[in-house]
């Protein structure tokens, strides 16, 4: 897949937006046919490891993503997450970025997954997809944040 890239411009601060853009549950629920199936207990960090599950009852798969970096916003700056996606189906990662602006927010959401058995000639259109799909799911979780 080719990356794709989203970026957002919210009214609320960068802390809310990030408790809101890292819930790996909430998002989870927002992408059809996902849903969290399993998080390392305890506060997030690089190491932490959280699966989503892709299906239909017992049709489906396991997406495992590991937290790299974990850095969130505060007084020195923006906050950064990166994730490798490190499933048998997608693989790839994915980095979210969230900074202050002017009384509110701005959030980067920049994303590569590759589809096990999906042709690299249809890469642009996996990105439409991943571009479709993930912008909706962000646009849901920011839409209470202002």
């Amino acid at each position: 897949m080719t990356a794709f890239r989203l970026e957002r411009v919210v009214a609320a601060p960068p802390p809310e937006v990030w408790r809101r853009v890292t819930d790996w549950r909430a998002h989870a629920a927002l992408v059809p046919l996902t849903s969290l199936a399993s998080a390392d207990p305890g506060p997030p960090g690089p190491g932490t490891v959280f699966v989503v599950r892709t299906g239909v009852g017992r049709v489906g798969f396991d997406d495992p993503m590991e937290i790299v970096e974990w850095s969130p916003p505060g007084p020195s700056g923006p906050g950064r997450c990166e994730l490798v996606k490190r499933g048998r189906v997608i693989r790839g990662w994915a980095v979210i970025e969230v900074r202050a602006s002017g009384s509110g927010s701005v959030v980067v959401w920049t994303e590569e997954a590759r589809v096990r058995g999906v042709p690299r000639r249809l890469a642009a259109w996996e990105a439409r997809v991943g571009r479709a799909l993930f912008g909706r799911a962000l646009d849901a979780l920011l839409r209470s944040a202002g």
